[in-house]
């Protein structure tokens, strides 16, 4: 086609063809952030089950080390660390082929930036060079290893091991090649994502594996059949100065299972009896509640915490109180209820102000606190002229905790995660009834068994999977990995929270 004389029309087909490119750099632009973001929700998701691994391999030193599970402990920590050796190895070969490929596409140091839209780098090292045929290799071999560990672990996972090497469908049909229908003039941060993609792969199969070995060593460690949990304190009414002294523990337990304690959240250390002992010296007079948690490990294995409350009273020389309606804690964005008496001296002698926040009477000495700032408030209570101090802490509502039906993470049945509708905020173990939060947004990721082309990403809003969550949701399979990522939750007065990030193996 001749080119235009005219210099208006030369200067129009320019115009046209400028624009044209910045149109496509747009759409690129948009393509390359969903690559990058899929590859951050993988890389999160890798950390999350090398965790998980870190946590059984742990378990395994335990088991080993006791007389009564030692014999089989020993031989599948074998088993487990054989598959850990494999994994390890061919993460850590993709991890080289990664920073190859970003070399390739123009980084210059570690970390640094390179062409994320480059095609020809992932054509050139893993189509046209020996890369891509080696990574098929190295992922065929690492399946046939893990089946080979044990005749036991072979008929378990033959079938759902989340090692998938069909050739993905293409519309080039001179993508026929294995290496060539994932890698051929694909962008480079695209070849990245599919790279973290097989990461993902070995370690989700060498966590199944591990799990697997774990569980044949027998969940039974300690053997006695009632529990009974205790939580006390030395006295239940004190002068200001004088030592609280709270004692916590499980009755029948042994000592291949000792308790874990928690006084409002902070660990207590056992003593050689198995005891959890608890001082502290109480403040300012008041009434005063301390929630203990004790957790132990039952005969099946599986653990269970039980709460506690400790309620006491520090006297006032006055006579005056001020008593939480909850606990000895003011949360900020809620209407905290108090109870403020005189004691002997009737109400219309009896004043209350508080620092840090406002203090409303509703009348019969009952008030509603609202506080601004975590930290302390102080509530001064006026009796015939004589002022007394109640203080009191100040904190944020705490955490919810994420919740897909019942769990939080771990392994799932596939058909009890395909039942459920959506992601919840669970607000655990929290004094005040009526208090939630909402979920907001949240990332859907599926891979593993069934994402053979790619792991299925979408963007929620609201608490309910979207038609595209439902549509992974449907592909996934035992031996499939579903993580919920960026998970936002709003709380009292709008306050948004970011909640930690699940992660499911299906079986």
């Amino acid at each position: 086609m001749a080119l235009p004389k005219e210099p208006r029309q030369k200067m129009i087909n320019m115009m046209y063809l400028v624009l044209t490119a910045m149109l496509a750099l747009n759409v690129s632009a948009e393509i390359l952030n969903a690559f990058r973001t899929v590859n951050q929700s993988l890389a999160n998701a890798n950390e999350i089950i090398e965790l998980k691994n870190q946590g059984l391999f742990g378990s395994f030193e335990r088991k080993a080390a006791d007389p009564k599970t030692a014999e089989k402990a020993k031989i599948w920590q074998a088993k487990a660390l054989q598959a850990k050796g494999y994994a390890d190895n061919l993460y850590n070969y993709i991890e080289t082929l990664k920073t190859e490929l970003m070399v390739a596409a123009g980084q210059k140091q570690p970390g640094g930036d390179y062409k994320e839209d480059n095609l020809e780098a992932p054509t050139r090292l893993l189509v046209e060079g020996t890369k891509g045929k080696d990574l098929y290799q190295k992922l065929e071999q690492y399946k046939a290893n893990l089946l080979g560990i044990d005749k036991d672990i072979n008929k378990e996972f033959e079938k759902t091991l989340p090692i998938d090497l069909k050739i993905p469908k293409s519309n080039n049909q001179g993508n026929k090649q294995w290496e060539a229908a994932y890698f051929r003039m694909t962008p480079t941060i695209a070849s990245i994502t599919m790279l973290s993609k097989f990461q993902n792969d070995v370690r989700n199969s060498e966590a199944q594996v591990v799990d697997y070995c774990h569980r044949q060593i027998g969940a039974v460690e300690v053997v006695y059949d009632e529990f009974q949990a205790f939580a006390g304190t030395n006295s239940q009414y004190l002068m200001p100065g004088q030592e609280l002294v709270i004692t916590a523990g499980v009755g029948a337990f042994s000592k291949a299972s000792k308790p874990t304690v928690t006084v409002d959240g902070t660990g207590v250390g056992l003593n050689p009896e198995g005891v959890a002992e608890f001082k502290t010296t109480v403040g300012g007079p008041g009434t005063y509640t301390k929630i203990v948690n004790i957790t132990f490990t039952k005969p099946d294995g599986t653990k269970a915490t039980i709460p506690k409350k400790v309620e006491y009273t520090v006297g006032s020389p006055t006579g005056a109180s001020v008593s939480a309606d909850a606990v000895k804690v003011l949360y900020i964005g809620l209407d905290n209820p108090l109870t403020i008496s005189g004691g002997s001296a009737g109400a219309e002698k009896t004043q209350a102000s508080i620092t840090n926040g406002s203090l409303k009477s509703l009348g019969g000495g009952k008030y509603v606190a609202n506080v601004t700032t975590p930290g302390k408030a102080t509530i001064n209570v006026t009796v015939e002229g004589k002022t007394t101090p109640f203080e009191f802490r100040v904190k944020r509502v705490p955490d919810p905790v994420a919740m897909i039906g019942q769990s939080s993470g771990g392994r799932i049945a596939t058909n009890a995660l395909k039942a459920q509708q959506g992601v919840r905020a669970d607000l655990r173990d929290f004094v005040f009834e009526g208090v939630k939060f909402d979920i907001v947004s949240y990332v859907f990721y599926a891979t593993g068994n069934g994402f053979a082309e790619g792991p299925g990403v979408s963007q929620n809003s609201g608490p309910y999977f979207n038609a595209d969550s439902k549509r992974f949701l449907e592909k996934c399979r035992p031996g499939s990995t579903v993580v919920i990522d960026e998970i936002k939750a709003r709380g009292p007065g709008g306050d948004i929270r970011v909640l930690p990030t699940m992660a499911f193996n299906l079986f």
